[in-house]
């Protein structure tokens, strides 16, 4: 595939020093957010630091800062004052919102004209249907927007006003719309619609990440951007760009004022004001975001010095770079091939990517196995992640777009949502269909190792060699005869993890039940300096903090093997403890989250953070216990929880274990597949069992253990914890990838528990090894 560099060799290198803190991370997501450079904080820093900044309702100095930026901003779109008008907001969602809730729609007419949009529009977009001041709201197909340009002028006897949103660059796919619609449409109007004068509102927020807007030569009534897509930095900062003529159409419809944007207002019931006279002053309601605004000018600054104009512009340049890189990407995906000669990539795209002024930096496509099923978007997430790649999966808030392109009819969305399919979750294949796509994205400072080293993870990971086809699960009757026939199913191990994500505690004969589970499980967890639970998906040397719990003595001992003479020890006493006792004078409680549930924890003190970081080699790093004065509940069954993700018990089959290391093919750089007992451990389960054959737990609806009963309340989903080996950290990619294939994209193994109360006692009951194990359907 060739690829032209845009940049020179000291340009690459000052971008690379920008961004050294990406070490080996692959970020590939610069749709969702530009990254910031280093030089450009530190300009940032230089700024405030160096002057007094204060309310500009306070300060005319600040005032006259606030509309210098403006005018670099106009300046960046290749305009100027007297053409438009800047008025900050949060962002393009915020921009979109003041439009769709000013436009006057009615005019000096008896009827309100129409509010159409495009289709293939963001989420943002859509919700603007619901505040519009106007009935008359339709949609728009692509197809139906470019026919436009190939339309005859309609009549000229248009007296309505109307609205229509289009992006300009397409955020599921990069597609991008021609901006001559602009023009055509504001000078003669839409087909079917000839009484109405359009104004076009600009979805900018994707174009100009990486691609230039010349508003003097392109020029919409109204423009809506956010910075971070452009800059990285400042977030919460974006700008309605009004052209001049069409501020009249939102005057009208501007009610609401707030601090600094009248001239007076009286406080009596008459409700007498005055607005203010410019469009800015009337609709930035309160104190604006005045220092996000400021540091806009060394962002911007930065920025053009890294990439300087010569015969194009920074954001031209920009455009060039990220543009080849996409193409690029997009041929080398393409060109993937399984043994069998079917394709390993479903790419979706509205072009060739021919050249950028059509495409923009951005490729979204789904993995197909050999037999042409699709991979879940979020097993390859999953995948991406355990390679330290950044990327985003999903729908991207563009439902049009993903519908279009994935050929889900309504009825189809409807279905997938029956089935409990919510936007954002990682539902990612119903039926086999998929429910969204992988979408990467460039930026400035991608770089063509970048690309590579996704492709090479596609190549590693899902492109079948051989000829055999999928593998298939045999039949129950093979399997039985190629696993050892134990008389009744038994349960081998009881596993605890004491310190979530660390290492785990084997009982040697018997463990202790309590309400949460298993005594002590999950007990503790150690987070950042930001008070953001750690776990091995960030800190694979967590694993290598091996507990023991000694019940005689109520208290957890922490060992590390770089740590061979110091051995933390932690007091259990009878539960975490509260203020004045267990010698604690005085108890931090800290606030965490753990699978998306905020949880109270007690700090356990400075002698434990400075053992705990020392030994994961990560400053900043606690050790808190989960409060006792705060009940944690597991969301479906309202049954009390620890710190574990789902559920109170996690069962794994030995014999399954055992089945799915038969299925591996390639360990990648392993010089030999891991040991069963490695194998099992990378699946973290609390109680391993072993079966006549495998996958047999995965029909159970009820667990009895010894004395003890258990509900089961579904399969584990796995992540990419299990292609951590843990005795050293390493990561593979198995075998997160057989999983995936063996399970038709589905990425699930073992399965969660939790005591059924009504059938057991839990004080003073007891797990004991050995114990046989019953697992019924009901």
């Amino acid at each position: 595939m060739e690829f032209v560099n845009e940049y020179n060799e000291e340009e690459t290198r000052q971008i690379e020093q920008e961004f050294a803190r990406l070490k080996e991370k692959c970020y590939l997501d610069h749709a969702g957010t530009a990254l910031y450079g280093e030089s450009q904080l530190r300009g940032v820093q230089e700024l405030l630091t160096g002057g007094l900044f204060c309310n500009p309702h306070t300060s005319r100095t600040m005032e006259d800062l606030i509309d210098l930026v403006r005018y670099r901003v106009l300046r960046w779109f290749n305009t100027r004052p007297s053409e438009y008008s800047v008025v900050f907001t949060s962002g393009t969602t915020a921009s979109l919102k003041l439009v769709g809730e000013s436009f006057d729609f009615q005019g000096e007419t008896n009827t309100p004209g129409p509010f159409v949009y495009l289709r293939d529009s963001h989420t943002s977009v859509l919700g603007m249907r619901e505040i519009v001041q106007t009935d008359r709201i339709k949609s728009i197909e692509r197809t139906d927007l470019l026919q436009v340009l190939k339309e005859r002028p309609g009549s000229t006897r248009r007296r309505r006003p109307g609205l229509l949103v289009f992006p300009g660059q397409c955020n599921f796919n990069g597609v991008k719309y021609p901006l001559e619609l602009i023009e055509f449409v504001e000078r003669n109007g839409l087909r079917g619609y000839d009484e109405d004068a359009f104004h076009v509102c600009l979805d900018a927020a994707s174009l100009v990440s990486t691609s230039p807007l010349d508003l003097s030569r392109y020029r919409p009534s109204f423009v809506c951007v956010s910075f971070y897509k452009i800059f990285g930095y400042p977030t919460g900062l974006g700008a309605l760009l009004v052209r001049k003529d069409a501020e009249m159409m939102l005057l009208p419809g501007k009610r609401y004022y707030g601090g600094g944007t009248v001239k007076i207002a009286m406080s009596g019931t008459n409700g007498f004001h005055e607005k203010r006279d410019t469009l800015a002053e009337r609709f930035e309601d309160g104190t604006i975001n005045f220092l996000s605004i400021a540091a806009l000018l060394p962002c911007i600054d930065t920025l053009e010095r890294i990439i300087p104009s010569g015969t194009r512009t920074t954001m031209e340049r920009i455009q060039q770079h990220t543009f080849h890189l996409a193409r690029y990407c997009y041929q080398s995906l393409q060109a993937l091939q399984h043994a069998n000669g079917s394709r390993v990539i479903e790419l979706y795209h509205d072009t060739a990517f021919g050249n950028s002024a059509s495409q923009g930096a951005i490729v979204n496509f789904n993995v197909l196995n050999d037999d042409g099923g699709f991979v879940g978007f979020a097993e390859f997430a999953c995948m991406a992640a355990n390679h330290g790649i950044y990327l985003r999966t999903g729908c991207f808030c563009n439902p049009g777009a993903c519908q279009r392109h994935l050929r889900l009819s309504d009825d189809d969305l409807l279905r997938q949502y029956q089935a409990g399919h919510v936007c954002g979750d990682a539902n990612d294949l119903i039926d086999g269909q998929p429910t969204g796509s992988v979408r990467v994205s460039f930026g400035y400072c991608t770089r063509l190792e970048d690309i590579n080293r996704l492709v090479a993870m596609v190549e590693r990971c899902y492109v079948r060699r051989s000829l055999t086809g999928p593998l298939a699960l045999v039949s129950r009757n093979e399997i039985v005869a190629r696993y050892k026939d134990y008389d009744r199913p038994r349960l081998v191990q009881i596993c605890l993890y004491p310190v979530k994500s660390c290492g785990p505690y084997r009982a040697s004969t018997e463990w202790p039940l309590s309400p949460t589970g298993l005594l002590y499980d999950r007990a503790f967890v150690i987070v950042d300096e930001h008070g953001v639970a750690v776990t091995q998906k960030k800190l694979p040397e967590l694993c290598r903090i091996r507990p023991t719990v000694e019940l005689e003595r109520a208290r957890l001992v922490l060992e590390h093997a770089d740590l061979p003479d110091e051995e933390l020890v932690v007091d259990l006493g009878a539960g975490p403890p509260e203020d004045g006792q267990n010698g604690v004078d005085r108890v931090q409680l800290c606030r965490t989250k753990v699978c998306q549930d905020s949880v109270q924890g007690v700090d356990c003190g400075e002698r434990c953070a400075d053992w705990i970081s020392r030994a994961c080699g990560v400053s900043g790093l606690r050790l808190l216990r989960q409060s006792a004065q705060e009940t944690r509940l597991q969301r479906k069954t309202a049954r009390e929880l620890s710190l574990n993700n789902q559920a109170q018990l996690l069962l794994v089959n030995r014999t399954s274990v055992r089945w799915l290391s038969e299925k591996v093919t390639d360990w990648d750089a392993l010089e030999e597949a891991p040991s069963l007992d490695s194998l099992v451990d990378r699946f973290r389960g609390n109680l391993i069992i072993e079966t006549a054959r495998p996958l047999e737990e995965t029909d159970w609806q009820r667990v009895t253990i010894g004395e003890a009963s258990f509900t089961v309340d579904g399969p584990c989903t796995r992540c990419q914890m299990i292609c951590i080996d843990q005795a050293n950290g390493v990561r593979t990619a198995e075998p997160l990838r057989t999983i995936s294939r063996e399970f038709g994209g589905k990425m699930r193994f073992g399965v969660y528990l939790s005591l059924d109360e009504e059938r057991t006692v839990v004080d003073g009951s007891a797990l004991v090894c050995n114990s046989t194990v019953s697992g019924t359907m009901e």
